[in-house]
């Protein structure tokens, strides 16, 4: 399954999918359920292109690598490039739509790996580790400030919350990541999951929300 970033309307961007910058811990509630210390500068990763699938045709999990793990984040598309010291106006600028990204984890692998002080792209970055909904225009988004987002699981409430409990707010997340590394049209930036995650499992029907403006269903697959 290709990936093409798309508007919920069904308009096609020339966008080529790029990088997929990850910020952890950006939930103070989500850092404290799986007992880890909560940041005081946003923890960053990447996932590579191939981590992505559509969301709504569906997504299977890898096989024999121990529990799969849901964390569902606010997804960012870039539009422009930033780099270096961007101003807030910049960054706001440079966000082309707003959607919702499911960040499936290894978390075995991923608890090992952190124990051993490795990286945790074997346990982040694997193939379909990212499905990504469509997107909405900035101005059809609510304030960056004030998104809600949402998971049901099989009919049951799984995850919400809010981006004005993020730690690190967009404007300000979008503004560290371009002084760590660049940000390019078609990447990615996905914010940060709410606590409740949890095991997926095969048959799992999944419901990704802002309630109100974007709505995309999907299943884990056979």
């Amino acid at each position: 399954m290709t990936y093409q970033h798309q508007y919920i309307d069904g308009t096609t961007l020339p966008l080529a999918m790029g990088k997929v910058v990850c910020v952890g811990r950006n939930y103070a509630e989500h850092a404290r359920e799986l007992n880890n210390p909560v940041p005081s500068e946003p923890l960053l990763f990447i996932k590579p292109s191939t981590s992505v699938v559509p969301l709504t045709e569906g997504f299977r999990l890898p096989s024999g690598r121990g529990a799969v793990h849901y964390e569902t984040e606010i997804a960012l598309l870039i539009g422009a490039p930033l780099s270096g010291i961007v101003s807030p106006a910049d960054a706001a600028a440079a966000i082309a739509g707003v959607g919702l990204a499911l960040d499936l984890t290894l978390r075995e692998l991923q608890d090992q790996l952190k124990t051993k002080g490795h990286p945790w792209e074997r346990a982040k970055a694997f193939d379909a580790a990212c499905p990504l909904s469509r997107f909405v225009r900035p101005e059809q988004a609510p304030a960056l400030n004030d998104i809600p987002l949402q998971l049901t699981i099989n009919g049951e409430l799984r995850q919400h919350g809010n981006s004005a409990d993020m730690i690190t707010p967009i404007i300000a997340l979008l503004q560290h990541i371009a002084g760590v590394f660049s940000l390019l049209p078609g990447d990615v930036v996905i914010t940060g999951t709410p606590a409740g995650v949890g095991v997926l499992n095969t048959g799992d029907q999944l419901e990704l929300a802002i309630p109100g403006v974007l709505q995309q269903t999907t299943q884990v697959l056979a």
